[in-house]
Protein backbone atom coordinates (compact mmCIF):
# COMPACT_ATOMS: atom_id res chain seq x y z
CA UNK A 1 0.00 0.00 0.00
CA UNK A 2 1.62 3.28 -1.09
CA UNK A 3 2.24 5.52 2.15
CA UNK A 4 0.86 8.86 1.78
CA UNK A 5 3.10 11.96 2.69
CA UNK A 6 1.76 15.52 3.42
CA UNK A 7 3.89 18.69 3.21
CA UNK A 8 3.30 20.17 7.46
CA UNK A 9 1.23 22.67 8.61
CA UNK A 10 1.30 22.53 12.40
CA UNK A 11 3.97 21.72 14.98
CA UNK A 12 3.94 20.98 18.71
CA UNK A 13 6.26 21.63 20.95
CA UNK A 14 6.01 18.63 23.81
CA UNK A 15 8.97 17.79 25.50
CA UNK A 16 11.11 19.54 28.40
CA UNK A 17 14.67 20.08 28.32
CA UNK A 18 16.13 18.17 31.91
CA UNK A 19 19.55 18.55 33.23
CA UNK A 20 21.96 15.95 33.93
CA UNK A 21 21.24 13.67 37.10
CA UNK A 22 23.56 14.55 40.20
CA UNK A 23 25.40 11.49 41.81
CA UNK A 24 23.82 10.22 44.90
CA UNK A 25 24.04 11.62 47.96
CA UNK A 26 23.96 10.57 51.77
CA UNK A 27 21.67 12.84 53.10
CA UNK A 28 17.83 11.99 52.63
CA UNK A 29 16.73 15.22 51.33
CA UNK A 30 19.65 15.31 48.91
CA UNK A 31 18.65 12.48 47.43
CA UNK A 32 15.19 13.89 46.43
CA UNK A 33 17.07 15.85 44.08
CA UNK A 34 17.49 12.87 41.79
CA UNK A 35 13.90 12.98 41.38
CA UNK A 36 13.56 16.19 40.72
CA UNK A 37 15.48 16.78 37.88
CA UNK A 38 12.58 15.02 35.64
CA UNK A 39 10.63 18.06 36.08
CA UNK A 40 13.82 20.79 35.55
CA UNK A 41 13.07 23.28 33.69
CA UNK A 42 12.43 23.40 29.53
CA UNK A 43 14.41 24.44 26.96
CA UNK A 44 13.05 26.72 24.44
CA UNK A 45 14.28 26.15 20.91
CA UNK A 46 14.23 28.46 18.09
CA UNK A 47 10.78 27.79 15.96
CA UNK A 48 10.61 28.49 12.06
CA UNK A 49 7.17 27.22 12.34
CA UNK A 50 4.28 26.26 14.47
CA UNK A 51 2.68 23.54 12.43
CA UNK A 52 2.42 19.94 12.72
CA UNK A 53 4.37 17.46 10.09
CA UNK A 54 2.81 14.51 9.07
CA UNK A 55 5.55 12.25 7.91
CA UNK A 56 3.47 9.11 6.57
CA UNK A 57 1.17 6.63 7.43
CA UNK A 58 -0.12 3.22 5.60
CA UNK A 59 -3.47 4.68 5.61
CA UNK A 60 -4.86 7.52 5.22
CA UNK A 61 -8.46 8.48 5.27
CA UNK A 62 -11.03 11.48 5.61
CA UNK A 63 -10.63 15.31 4.04
CA UNK A 64 -11.68 18.60 4.35
CA UNK A 65 -9.79 19.45 7.70
CA UNK A 66 -9.71 16.21 9.07
CA UNK A 67 -7.99 12.85 8.25
CA UNK A 68 -7.22 9.91 9.95
CA UNK A 69 -4.08 7.72 10.09
CA UNK A 70 -3.83 4.09 9.78
CA UNK A 71 -0.31 1.86 11.04
CA UNK A 72 3.37 3.32 10.77
CA UNK A 73 1.66 7.20 11.76
CA UNK A 74 5.05 9.13 12.05
CA UNK A 75 4.88 13.15 12.77
CA UNK A 76 7.04 15.87 13.43
CA UNK A 77 6.39 18.91 15.26
CA UNK A 78 9.30 21.29 15.81
CA UNK A 79 12.50 19.17 17.93
CA UNK A 80 9.74 16.24 18.53
CA UNK A 81 9.52 13.07 16.29
CA UNK A 82 6.20 11.28 17.04
CA UNK A 83 5.23 7.75 16.54
CA UNK A 84 2.17 5.85 16.98
CA UNK A 85 -0.23 3.21 15.29
CA UNK A 86 -3.15 5.42 14.27
CA UNK A 87 -4.25 9.32 14.59
CA UNK A 88 -7.15 11.61 14.24
CA UNK A 89 -5.15 14.80 12.29
CA UNK A 90 -8.02 18.21 13.10
CA UNK A 91 -6.31 20.28 10.67
CA UNK A 92 -8.89 23.10 11.02
CA UNK A 93 -9.08 23.00 14.73
CA UNK A 94 -5.14 22.73 15.33
CA UNK A 95 -5.14 19.78 17.30
CA UNK A 96 -4.56 15.83 17.00
CA UNK A 97 -5.49 12.52 18.95
CA UNK A 98 -2.98 9.77 18.91
CA UNK A 99 -4.08 6.17 19.63
CA UNK A 100 -2.11 2.73 20.35
CA UNK A 101 2.16 2.34 21.16
CA UNK A 102 2.28 6.60 20.77
CA UNK A 103 5.97 7.95 21.32
CA UNK A 104 7.27 11.37 21.83
CA UNK A 105 10.94 11.48 20.93
CA UNK A 106 12.99 14.78 21.19
CA UNK A 107 15.65 15.06 18.61
CA UNK A 108 18.00 17.05 20.79
CA UNK A 109 17.50 16.30 24.88
CA UNK A 110 17.45 12.55 25.67
CA UNK A 111 13.43 12.71 26.63
CA UNK A 112 11.12 10.18 25.49
CA UNK A 113 7.34 9.68 26.40
CA UNK A 114 5.03 6.57 25.41
CA UNK A 115 1.04 6.08 26.38
CA UNK A 116 -1.51 4.38 24.85
CA UNK A 117 -3.04 7.84 24.12
CA UNK A 118 -2.11 11.28 23.65
CA UNK A 119 -3.89 14.63 22.82
CA UNK A 120 -2.76 18.21 21.47
CA UNK A 121 -4.58 21.11 20.97
CA UNK A 122 -2.45 23.28 19.09
CA UNK A 123 -4.76 26.85 19.70
CA UNK A 124 -4.43 25.94 23.70
CA UNK A 125 -0.80 24.57 23.51
CA UNK A 126 -2.13 21.82 25.54
CA UNK A 127 -0.64 18.70 25.30
CA UNK A 128 -2.53 15.72 27.06
CA UNK A 129 -0.94 12.17 27.77
CA UNK A 130 -3.14 9.40 28.88
CA UNK A 131 -2.61 5.21 30.13
CA UNK A 132 0.30 3.71 30.76
CA UNK A 133 2.68 7.03 30.42
CA UNK A 134 5.94 6.80 30.50
CA UNK A 135 8.12 9.68 30.61
CA UNK A 136 11.47 8.93 30.28
CA UNK A 137 14.70 11.26 30.86
CA UNK A 138 18.13 9.02 30.59
CA UNK A 139 17.50 6.33 33.26
CA UNK A 140 14.90 8.37 35.34
CA UNK A 141 11.02 7.65 34.43
CA UNK A 142 7.96 9.36 35.38
CA UNK A 143 5.15 6.62 35.14
CA UNK A 144 1.23 7.81 35.26
CA UNK A 145 -2.28 7.17 33.40
CA UNK A 146 -2.56 11.19 33.05
CA UNK A 147 -0.09 13.88 32.43
CA UNK A 148 -0.91 16.98 31.06
CA UNK A 149 1.60 19.72 29.91
CA UNK A 150 0.20 23.17 29.20
CA UNK A 151 2.55 25.09 27.02
CA UNK A 152 0.98 28.82 27.76
CA UNK A 153 1.09 28.73 31.42
CA UNK A 154 3.96 26.53 31.12
CA UNK A 155 2.69 24.36 33.80
CA UNK A 156 2.98 20.73 34.02
CA UNK A 157 0.87 18.19 35.86
CA UNK A 158 0.54 14.39 36.09
CA UNK A 159 -2.45 13.48 38.35
CA UNK A 160 -4.68 10.37 39.91
CA UNK A 161 -1.14 8.78 40.67
CA UNK A 162 2.10 8.48 39.57
CA UNK A 163 5.63 7.19 39.86
CA UNK A 164 9.22 8.27 39.39
CA UNK A 165 11.69 5.73 39.51
CA UNK A 166 15.53 6.49 38.75
CA UNK A 167 18.27 3.56 39.62
CA UNK A 168 18.04 3.59 43.73
CA UNK A 169 14.67 5.71 44.21
CA UNK A 170 10.64 5.48 43.92
CA UNK A 171 8.94 8.38 44.59
CA UNK A 172 5.22 7.78 44.15
CA UNK A 173 2.47 9.96 44.98
CA UNK A 174 -1.53 11.34 43.78
CA UNK A 175 -0.54 14.60 41.70
CA UNK A 176 2.66 16.08 40.78
CA UNK A 177 3.02 19.79 39.61
CA UNK A 178 5.65 21.80 37.61
CA UNK A 179 5.43 25.46 37.43
CA UNK A 180 7.77 26.57 35.13
CA UNK A 181 7.83 30.26 35.42
CA UNK A 182 8.52 29.73 39.18
CA UNK A 183 10.88 26.98 38.88
CA UNK A 184 9.00 25.13 41.25
CA UNK A 185 7.94 21.45 41.64
CA UNK A 186 5.07 20.16 43.84
CA UNK A 187 4.07 16.98 44.58
CA UNK A 188 0.84 16.48 46.49
CA UNK A 189 -1.25 13.51 48.40
CA UNK A 190 0.22 10.56 49.80
CA UNK A 191 3.79 11.62 48.93
CA UNK A 192 6.12 8.59 49.13
CA UNK A 193 10.05 7.78 48.84
CA UNK A 194 11.50 4.76 49.04
CA UNK A 195 15.31 4.55 49.10
CA UNK A 196 17.89 1.75 50.02
CA UNK A 197 18.94 3.95 52.64
CA UNK A 198 15.56 5.28 53.77
CA UNK A 199 11.80 5.46 53.22
CA UNK A 200 9.87 9.02 53.62
CA UNK A 201 6.12 9.94 53.48
CA UNK A 202 4.76 13.16 53.81
CA UNK A 203 1.29 14.88 52.04
CA UNK A 204 2.95 17.63 50.16
CA UNK A 205 6.51 18.05 49.10
CA UNK A 206 8.27 21.54 47.11
CA UNK A 207 10.93 22.07 45.16
CA UNK A 208 12.74 24.86 43.99
CA UNK A 209 14.95 24.51 41.13
CA UNK A 210 16.62 28.33 41.61
CA UNK A 211 18.04 27.79 44.59
CA UNK A 212 17.70 24.25 44.40
CA UNK A 213 15.97 24.05 47.94
CA UNK A 214 13.53 21.35 48.63
CA UNK A 215 10.30 22.02 51.59
CA UNK A 216 7.45 19.98 53.49
CA UNK A 217 5.44 22.22 54.57
CA UNK A 218 3.29 19.65 56.96
CA UNK A 219 3.84 16.71 58.49
CA UNK A 220 6.69 14.27 57.36
CA UNK A 221 8.27 11.05 58.46
CA UNK A 222 11.30 9.37 57.93
CA UNK A 223 12.48 5.90 58.55
CA UNK A 224 15.90 4.60 57.87
CA UNK A 225 17.15 0.93 57.05
CA UNK A 226 18.68 0.89 60.60
CA UNK A 227 15.27 1.81 62.25
CA UNK A 228 16.01 5.34 62.96
CA UNK A 229 13.16 7.50 62.93
CA UNK A 230 12.81 11.04 61.97
CA UNK A 231 9.47 13.34 62.18
CA UNK A 232 8.82 16.96 61.44
CA UNK A 233 5.61 17.78 62.82
CA UNK A 234 5.09 21.10 60.83
CA UNK A 235 7.59 20.04 57.87
CA UNK A 236 11.24 20.73 57.09
CA UNK A 237 13.58 22.56 54.65
CA UNK A 238 16.69 21.64 52.67
CA UNK A 239 19.28 23.36 50.61
CA UNK A 240 20.60 20.40 48.51
CA UNK A 241 23.64 22.81 47.75
CA UNK A 242 24.69 23.92 50.88
CA UNK A 243 23.38 20.47 51.74
CA UNK A 244 21.51 22.33 54.93
CA UNK A 245 18.25 21.47 56.73
CA UNK A 246 16.03 22.79 58.90
CA UNK A 247 12.71 20.24 60.72
CA UNK A 248 10.46 22.08 62.34
CA UNK A 249 9.42 20.57 65.52
CA UNK A 250 11.17 17.96 65.00
CA UNK A 251 11.94 14.65 66.32
CA UNK A 252 14.94 12.69 65.53
CA UNK A 253 15.19 8.98 67.37
CA UNK A 254 17.86 6.57 67.24
CA UNK A 255 19.11 3.40 68.83
CA UNK A 256 20.81 5.20 71.30
CA UNK A 257 19.28 8.76 71.71
CA UNK A 258 16.13 11.05 70.48
CA UNK A 259 17.00 14.50 69.73
CA UNK A 260 13.99 17.01 69.69
CA UNK A 261 13.53 21.29 68.87
CA UNK A 262 10.66 23.37 67.55
CA UNK A 263 13.29 24.58 65.23
CA UNK A 264 15.86 21.81 64.41
CA UNK A 265 18.90 22.86 62.07
CA UNK A 266 21.76 20.01 60.24
CA UNK A 267 24.85 21.21 58.45
CA UNK A 268 25.63 18.11 56.70
CA UNK A 269 29.31 19.14 55.72
CA UNK A 270 30.58 20.51 59.26
CA UNK A 271 28.46 17.81 61.06
CA UNK A 272 26.83 20.57 62.95
CA UNK A 273 23.46 20.27 65.16
CA UNK A 274 21.29 23.50 66.28
CA UNK A 275 18.28 23.23 68.24
CA UNK A 276 16.09 26.40 69.33
CA UNK A 277 12.65 26.38 71.59
CA UNK A 278 12.17 23.59 73.54
CA UNK A 279 15.21 21.61 73.03
CA UNK A 280 15.55 18.19 74.26
CA UNK A 281 18.47 15.33 73.95
CA UNK A 282 18.22 11.72 75.42
CA UNK A 283 20.75 9.71 75.78
CA UNK A 284 19.28 5.93 75.89
CA UNK A 285 22.23 4.60 77.10
CA UNK A 286 23.29 6.47 79.79
CA UNK A 287 19.60 7.17 80.36
CA UNK A 288 19.98 10.98 80.60
CA UNK A 289 17.72 13.74 79.08
CA UNK A 290 18.67 17.45 78.39
CA UNK A 291 16.36 20.36 77.92
CA UNK A 292 17.01 23.88 77.05
CA UNK A 293 16.12 26.92 75.07
CA UNK A 294 19.25 26.35 72.86
CA UNK A 295 21.52 23.89 71.93
CA UNK A 296 24.58 23.14 69.70
CA UNK A 297 26.15 19.48 68.84
CA UNK A 298 29.47 18.44 67.11
CA UNK A 299 29.37 15.29 65.26
CA UNK A 300 32.94 14.91 64.88
CA UNK A 301 33.84 16.15 68.32
CA UNK A 302 30.42 14.47 69.80
CA UNK A 303 30.53 17.96 71.59
CA UNK A 304 27.68 19.32 72.83
CA UNK A 305 26.49 23.31 74.60
CA UNK A 306 22.88 23.73 75.72
CA UNK A 307 21.86 26.76 77.51
CA UNK A 308 18.86 29.01 78.50
CA UNK A 309 17.10 27.39 81.97
CA UNK A 310 19.27 24.35 81.44
CA UNK A 311 17.66 20.81 82.61
CA UNK A 312 18.91 17.23 83.16
CA UNK A 313 17.22 14.15 84.26
CA UNK A 314 19.10 11.43 84.49
CA UNK A 315 16.87 8.51 85.27
CA UNK A 316 17.05 5.58 87.57
CA UNK A 317 15.41 2.52 88.07
CA UNK A 318 13.31 3.76 90.70
CA UNK A 319 14.05 7.50 91.36
CA UNK A 320 14.81 10.52 89.04
CA UNK A 321 18.01 13.12 89.86
CA UNK A 322 16.71 16.64 88.60
CA UNK A 323 20.11 19.15 87.94
CA UNK A 324 19.56 22.79 86.64
CA UNK A 325 21.73 25.31 85.37
CA UNK A 326 22.34 28.18 83.07
CA UNK A 327 24.41 26.32 80.67
CA UNK A 328 25.40 22.95 79.77
CA UNK A 329 28.66 21.48 77.82
CA UNK A 330 28.77 17.70 77.46
CA UNK A 331 31.74 15.90 75.79
CA UNK A 332 31.20 12.31 74.86
CA UNK A 333 34.69 10.43 73.26
CA UNK A 334 35.82 7.08 72.67
CA UNK A 335 37.42 7.14 76.13
CA UNK A 336 35.36 7.04 79.22
CA UNK A 337 38.02 9.60 80.66
CA UNK A 338 37.05 11.53 77.91
CA UNK A 339 33.33 12.01 78.77
CA UNK A 340 32.04 14.47 80.94
CA UNK A 341 28.84 17.22 81.83
CA UNK A 342 29.48 20.73 82.88
CA UNK A 343 27.01 22.79 84.47
CA UNK A 344 27.62 26.38 85.11
CA UNK A 345 25.60 28.94 87.35
CA UNK A 346 22.48 28.08 89.12
CA UNK A 347 23.05 24.89 89.43
CA UNK A 348 20.52 22.93 91.84
CA UNK A 349 20.31 19.21 92.60
CA UNK A 350 17.01 17.46 93.38
CA UNK A 351 16.52 13.76 94.14
CA UNK A 352 14.29 11.93 96.42
CA UNK A 353 17.12 11.41 98.97
CA UNK A 354 18.84 14.39 97.78
CA UNK A 355 19.30 17.94 97.13
CA UNK A 356 21.91 20.31 96.55
CA UNK A 357 23.20 23.42 95.35
CA UNK A 358 26.29 25.46 93.82
CA UNK A 359 27.83 27.68 91.22
CA UNK A 360 29.03 24.64 89.03
CA UNK A 361 29.03 20.83 88.60
CA UNK A 362 31.46 18.11 86.87
CA UNK A 363 29.96 15.09 86.25
CA UNK A 364 32.83 13.25 85.18
CA UNK A 365 31.28 9.51 83.76
CA UNK A 366 34.97 7.93 84.24
CA UNK A 367 34.86 7.26 87.63
CA UNK A 368 31.16 8.24 88.22
CA UNK A 369 32.26 11.61 90.09
CA UNK A 370 29.98 14.44 91.32
CA UNK A 371 32.24 17.81 91.19
CA UNK A 372 30.47 20.49 92.99
CA UNK A 373 32.43 24.17 93.16
CA UNK A 374 31.65 27.50 94.72
CA UNK A 375 29.72 27.34 97.75
CA UNK A 376 28.57 23.88 97.22
CA UNK A 377 25.74 22.13 99.62
CA UNK A 378 23.93 19.15 100.21
CA UNK A 379 21.51 18.50 102.31
CA UNK A 380 20.22 14.71 102.54
CA UNK A 381 17.29 13.68 105.24
CA UNK A 382 18.81 14.84 108.58
CA UNK A 383 21.51 16.30 107.76
CA UNK A 384 23.35 19.18 105.80
CA UNK A 385 27.14 19.42 103.91
CA UNK A 386 28.77 22.51 102.86
CA UNK A 387 32.18 23.12 101.66
CA UNK A 388 34.63 25.44 99.07
CA UNK A 389 34.13 22.28 96.95
CA UNK A 390 33.05 18.58 97.29
CA UNK A 391 32.59 15.51 94.74
CA UNK A 392 30.13 13.08 95.76
CA UNK A 393 29.11 9.48 94.34
CA UNK A 394 25.89 7.98 93.55
CA UNK A 395 26.01 4.06 93.64
CA UNK A 396 22.86 1.52 92.96
CA UNK A 397 21.10 5.06 93.08
CA UNK A 398 21.65 6.15 96.52
CA UNK A 399 24.29 8.48 97.70
CA UNK A 400 26.86 6.55 98.87
CA UNK A 401 29.80 8.81 99.81
CA UNK A 402 31.11 12.57 100.09
CA UNK A 403 34.33 14.44 100.08
CA UNK A 404 34.26 18.18 100.88
CA UNK A 405 37.63 20.12 100.90
CA UNK A 406 38.11 23.48 102.80
CA UNK A 407 35.80 24.88 105.05
CA UNK A 408 33.93 21.92 104.83
CA UNK A 409 31.09 22.01 107.76
CA UNK A 410 28.10 19.20 108.33
CA UNK A 411 24.96 19.74 110.43
CA UNK A 412 23.09 16.94 111.51
CA UNK A 413 19.56 16.81 113.56
CA UNK A 414 18.56 14.81 116.20
CA UNK A 415 15.32 13.27 117.30
CA UNK A 416 15.14 16.56 119.56
CA UNK A 417 15.84 19.10 116.79
CA UNK A 418 19.22 19.69 117.93
CA UNK A 419 21.95 20.68 115.86
CA UNK A 420 25.30 18.32 115.55
CA UNK A 421 28.31 19.97 114.12
CA UNK A 422 31.56 19.17 112.64
CA UNK A 423 33.67 21.16 111.12
CA UNK A 424 37.42 21.22 109.03
CA UNK A 425 39.88 21.46 106.19
CA UNK A 426 38.53 18.28 104.56
CA UNK A 427 35.96 15.84 105.14
CA UNK A 428 34.99 12.43 104.19
CA UNK A 429 31.44 10.99 104.71
CA UNK A 430 29.69 7.76 103.54
CA UNK A 431 26.71 6.38 103.45
CA UNK A 432 24.57 3.71 104.50
CA UNK A 433 20.97 3.05 103.21
CA UNK A 434 20.95 6.75 101.72
CA UNK A 435 21.51 8.59 104.90
CA UNK A 436 25.03 9.56 106.43
CA UNK A 437 26.12 6.91 108.74
CA UNK A 438 29.66 8.36 109.15
CA UNK A 439 32.52 11.60 109.18
CA UNK A 440 36.00 11.64 109.43
CA UNK A 441 37.44 14.91 109.81
CA UNK A 442 41.19 15.98 108.85
CA UNK A 443 42.94 19.20 109.73
CA UNK A 444 41.80 21.37 112.77
CA UNK A 445 38.30 19.28 113.48
CA UNK A 446 35.63 20.79 115.67
CA UNK A 447 32.76 18.67 116.98
CA UNK A 448 29.92 20.03 118.70
CA UNK A 449 27.18 17.56 119.21
CA UNK A 450 24.13 16.97 121.64
CA UNK A 451 23.99 14.36 124.71
CA UNK A 452 20.85 12.76 124.97
CA UNK A 453 19.14 10.48 127.79
CA UNK A 454 17.25 7.88 126.26
CA UNK A 455 17.19 10.08 123.06
CA UNK A 456 14.18 12.26 124.53
CA UNK A 457 16.08 14.33 126.90
CA UNK A 458 19.24 16.40 126.46
CA UNK A 459 22.03 16.53 128.88
CA UNK A 460 24.26 18.26 127.42
CA UNK A 461 26.66 19.55 124.53
CA UNK A 462 29.88 17.46 124.05
CA UNK A 463 32.57 20.09 122.14
CA UNK A 464 36.09 18.67 121.18
CA UNK A 465 39.11 20.23 119.37
CA UNK A 466 40.94 17.30 117.41
CA UNK A 467 43.17 16.99 114.13
CA UNK A 468 41.33 13.91 113.45
CA UNK A 469 37.98 13.12 114.45
CA UNK A 470 35.78 10.37 113.33
CA UNK A 471 32.38 9.73 113.84
CA UNK A 472 29.48 7.30 113.44
CA UNK A 473 25.83 8.06 113.09
CA UNK A 474 22.42 6.16 112.97
CA UNK A 475 19.32 8.39 112.20
CA UNK A 476 21.40 11.29 112.66
CA UNK A 477 22.48 10.21 117.02
CA UNK A 478 26.17 10.02 117.59
CA UNK A 479 26.83 6.53 118.36
CA UNK A 480 30.99 6.77 118.48
CA UNK A 481 33.21 8.62 118.04
CA UNK A 482 37.39 8.25 117.82
CA UNK A 483 39.72 11.16 117.97
CA UNK A 484 43.10 11.99 117.19
CA UNK A 485 46.41 12.57 119.87
CA UNK A 486 45.38 14.68 122.62
CA UNK A 487 41.88 15.74 121.64
CA UNK A 488 40.72 19.10 123.69
CA UNK A 489 37.42 18.32 124.81
CA UNK A 490 35.08 19.94 127.62
CA UNK A 491 31.15 19.05 128.00
CA UNK A 492 28.52 21.52 128.79
CA UNK A 493 25.58 21.08 131.27
CA UNK A 494 22.33 21.91 129.78
CA UNK A 495 21.12 24.30 132.25
CA UNK A 496 24.36 26.45 131.01
CA UNK A 497 24.21 25.84 127.40
CA UNK A 498 23.54 29.19 125.42
CA UNK A 499 23.10 30.26 121.79
CA UNK A 500 27.04 30.77 121.18
CA UNK A 501 28.39 27.54 123.10
CA UNK A 502 25.27 25.74 120.80
CA UNK A 503 27.12 27.08 117.47
CA UNK A 504 30.68 26.36 116.38
CA UNK A 505 31.89 29.52 114.22
CA UNK A 506 30.64 29.68 110.64
CA UNK A 507 27.42 27.96 111.12
CA UNK A 508 24.54 28.87 109.20
CA UNK A 509 21.62 26.34 108.58
CA UNK A 510 20.36 27.11 105.36
CA UNK A 511 17.38 24.58 104.58
CA UNK A 512 14.95 27.92 103.70
CA UNK A 513 17.59 27.55 100.52
CA UNK A 514 16.78 23.62 99.64
CA UNK A 515 15.84 22.77 96.33
CA UNK A 516 12.70 21.40 95.73
CA UNK A 517 10.84 19.46 92.60
CA UNK A 518 8.81 22.45 92.66
CA UNK A 519 11.46 24.52 92.37
CA UNK A 520 12.71 22.46 89.39
CA UNK A 521 9.46 22.85 87.77
CA UNK A 522 9.05 26.57 88.02
CA UNK A 523 12.78 26.61 86.53
CA UNK A 524 12.05 24.82 83.30
CA UNK A 525 7.79 22.85 82.97
CA UNK A 526 8.49 19.61 80.68
CA UNK A 527 5.71 18.79 78.67
CA UNK A 528 6.31 15.26 77.86
CA UNK A 529 6.45 13.87 73.98
CA UNK A 530 3.17 12.81 72.89
CA UNK A 531 4.76 9.45 70.76
CA UNK A 532 1.04 8.73 69.74
CA UNK A 533 1.13 12.00 67.10
CA UNK A 534 0.17 11.22 63.66
CA UNK A 535 2.99 9.09 62.12
CA UNK A 536 1.68 8.40 58.08
CA UNK A 537 4.07 4.82 58.63
CA UNK A 538 1.23 3.74 61.56
CA UNK A 539 -1.24 4.63 58.40
CA UNK A 540 -2.66 1.78 56.53
CA UNK A 541 -0.66 1.72 53.13
CA UNK A 542 -2.46 4.15 50.41
CA UNK A 543 -2.63 2.41 47.11
CA UNK A 544 -2.56 4.15 44.27
CA UNK A 545 -5.27 2.19 41.87
CA UNK A 546 -4.96 2.80 38.02
CA UNK A 547 -8.23 2.96 35.77
CA UNK A 548 -9.49 0.58 33.30
CA UNK A 549 -9.41 0.97 29.85
CA UNK A 550 -13.84 1.32 29.79
CA UNK A 551 -12.80 4.10 32.71
CA UNK A 552 -10.28 5.70 31.02
CA UNK A 553 -12.39 6.57 27.73
CA UNK A 554 -15.16 7.68 29.99
CA UNK A 555 -12.97 10.05 31.63
CA UNK A 556 -11.67 11.13 28.07
CA UNK A 557 -15.27 12.33 26.69
CA UNK A 558 -16.19 13.75 29.80
CA UNK A 559 -13.23 15.75 30.25
CA UNK A 560 -12.42 17.46 27.07
CA UNK A 561 -9.18 19.73 26.62
CA UNK A 562 -10.43 23.44 27.13
CA UNK A 563 -8.99 26.21 26.26
CA UNK A 564 -6.17 27.45 29.39
CA UNK A 565 -4.97 31.00 29.85
CA UNK A 566 -1.41 32.00 30.11
CA UNK A 567 0.08 32.45 34.25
Amino acid sequence: MRKNVFKPRYKIAFLAKFASIPSRMKSPFFILFLLFVLWMPIRVHAQSSSLLEIRSADLLQGAKGFERLLGNVKMKHQNSLIACDSAYFFRDENRAQLFGRVQIKDEVDPITTTSSYAEYDGATKVAKLRKNVIFTNQKTKLYTEYLDYNRESNLATYFEGGKVVDSVNVLTSETGTYEINYERISFQYDVILVNPDYTLKTQDLIYMTIPKTAQTPGLTNIVSKEGYHLDAQKGSFYDTQLKQFKFFEGLVETEDSRVKADELFYDEPKGYYEGKKDVRVLNKERKLEVYGDEGNYWETKKYSQVYGKALVRKYFETDTLFLTADTLISQDGEADSAKFLLAFHQVNLVKSDLSGKADSLLYAFGDSAIHLYKDPILWNRSSQIAADSMVFYLVNETLDRVFMKNKAFAILTDTLLNFNQMKGRKMTGNFKDGQLSNLFIEGNGESLYYALEGDTLTQGINRILSATIGLSFVDGLIKKSNFGIRPDGKFIPVQDINEKMSRLEGFKWRVEEKPLRATIDTWRKVVEIDLTLLNFFNEPEVKLTMPTQGQLQKALKEKPIKQTGGG
